[in-house]
């Protein structure tokens, strides 16, 4: 059985050939969410049918910058590309469609905050935690815009508790310390 979300690869796996997955997709049993990504048409409904498809092309790319901080309500705009993260020194995903922005992160710092966000049920992408993303968002405040940044702070500040600030400090002085 194929997971809701699959490649053409685990599609060849479980016995299905390129010409039946072409068919499943013409009579609508699967939807082709980028080159070689597919996904059942009896999975749940989700909106983030980008966030899947490019976790499943680039299963080691983080969700960071402004498609992290839309999803953690922490910014109102709506980001034309999934801003994505890989290490330093590594290949960048080519993925034509849905449109991607890759950084690359210092490798020491890469791992730092990564959580789990459930893009559909019972499927997880990596993602930064809100805390790194607002460090981040305003160590870039000149690239992504000051009003973008100072919106996410204060919406973060606003939305975290007195927890919030004490979250920031230390990554904030170790992000500054070493890199992005």
């Amino acid at each position: 059985m194929l997971p809701f979300t699959f490649t053409t690869a685990q599609a060849r796996s479980v016995g299905l050939p390129s010409r039946d997955l072409a068919t499943l997709v013409s009579e609508g049993a699967a939807l082709e969410l980028s080159r070689g990504v597919y996904r059942r048409s009896d999975a749940p409904e989700t909106a983030h049918l980008d966030l899947l498809a490019v976790h499943t092309r680039a299963p080691h790319a983080v969700v960071c910058g402004e498609s992290a901080l839309a999803l953690y309500d922490l910014i109102d705009d709506i980001p034309a590309a999934v801003h994505i993260a890989v290490p330093r020194g590594t290949r960048r995903p080519a993925i034509s469609y849905p449109p991607i922005f890759v950084a690359q992160y210092a490798a020491k710092t890469f791992d730092l905050n990564i959580v789990q966000y459930e893009a559909a049920p019972g499927e997880f992408v990596p993602i930064y935690d809100a805390a790194r993303r607002v460090v981040d968002a305003m160590r870039h405040r000149n690239r992504i815009g000051h009003t973008l940044a100072l919106a996410a702070l204060g919406r973060y500040l606003r939305t975290s508790g007195p927890d919030g600030v004490g979250n920031l400090t230390p990554l904030g002085l170790l992000s500054a310390n070493h890199g992005q």
